[in-house]
């Protein structure tokens, strides 16, 4: 089983408009929702890969009892979310039709008392016994401490189960010291976690940082990793054009897939840029195309990278 964190999840509410415009009444011409949060996302990628997942995290209220029904909904993917008195968080996504942008509002979260965060890390634990892998992702709800993620990793470890970490900021940075297998930051955190805005120096940094490796997702560029075993980067074949949204996810999920599987790094990073890139080009946002998925897997490159100097 490959077990997914999302302490912050959400329920993703997305409205199409014809034209956004700042300060105007819009009439929304289709709403979509889903549960979210970034590991639930990877969550529902890895079940259409086939494999075992759990979700575990927070959620509470009339949100949290939505997410939790529409997440029974998803195949091969199992409910361990701890309860809290506090109420889920929405994201509202508003998609302009006429420019195909995306405004994006994120509420918080509710905030953890400290018994439910207790009653978190006990579940966590007894769903380590059975991982094969776990995910930390996402940012942190009020009232979790800054520094959860480099005690969950550090739990985990202690159990033999290989970590992710997928979040950004203060979280980021406290979390790389509990030694995560997989750092996955996208450029921009790379270089705030940094302050280098070259990509292979950057990667190279946030791996002596306490990162066994570190993958960076560097958008139409494809992602860098800098492991043990070596340094390579995976680029797609083409620039893509399409919604980028959930494209990261995908790529979380192809890494851990990877992980969990203990592939060799070069094809840990083809299927992971290979589900990015099917993720983009896909007709649903946040969903991969399968069929582009396949074709895709052939054609991923894959480079060995010399050190910065």
């Amino acid at each position: 089983m490959i077990l997914t964190v999302t302490l912050n999840t959400a329920l993703d509410i997305t409205y199409r408009v014809p034209s956004l415009r700042p300060c105007a009444s819009h009439r929304v011409s289709e709403v979509t929702e889903r549960p979210g949060g970034k590991g639930v996302n990877v969550a529902r990628v890895l079940a259409a890969l086939g494999h075992e997942v759990t979700v575990t995290g927070f959620a509470g209220g009339p949100t949290g009892r939505i997410l939790r029904d529409r997440l029974a909904e998803v195949p091969g993917v199992l409910d361990a979310l701890v309860p809290v008195s506090g109420t889920t968080r929405r994201t509202v996504a508003v998609v302009d039709g006429r420019s195909g942008g995306t405004t994006q509002l994120n509420e918080p979260g509710p905030a953890v008392t400290h018994a439910e965060w207790s009653a978190f890390q006990e579940a966590y634990r007894d769903l380590l016994a059975s991982a094969s892998a776990v995910a930390l992702c996402g940012s942190l709800p009020p009232g979790v401490p800054v520094g959860a993620y480099a005690g969950l990793t550090r739990t985990a470890r202690a159990a033999g189960v290989p970590v992710l970490l997928d979040t950004s900021g203060a979280a980021l940075r406290r979390g790389v010291a509990g030694r995560p297998d997989v750092l996955k930051p996208n450029a921009e955190e790379l270089a705030e976690l940094t302050g280098s805005h070259e990509p292979l120096r950057a990667t190279q940094d946030a791996r002596r940082r306490g990162a066994g490796a570190v993958v960076a997702s560097l958008g139409e560029e494809g992602a860098l990793a800098v492991t043990p075993e070596g340094r390579w980067r995976a680029v797609p074949p083409a620039r893509l054009r399409g919604n980028p949204t959930g494209a990261g996810d995908s790529l979380v999920a192809g890494l851990l897939s990877g992980l969990a599987e203990r592939l060799p790094w070069p094809d840990r990073l083809t299927r992971a840029v290979a589900l990015s890139a099917a993720t983009v080009l896909s007709p649903v946002a946040g969903e991969f195309d399968r069929a582009a998925y396949e074709e895709l897997l052939g054609r991923i490159a894959v480079t060995a990278e010399a050190n910065a100097a």
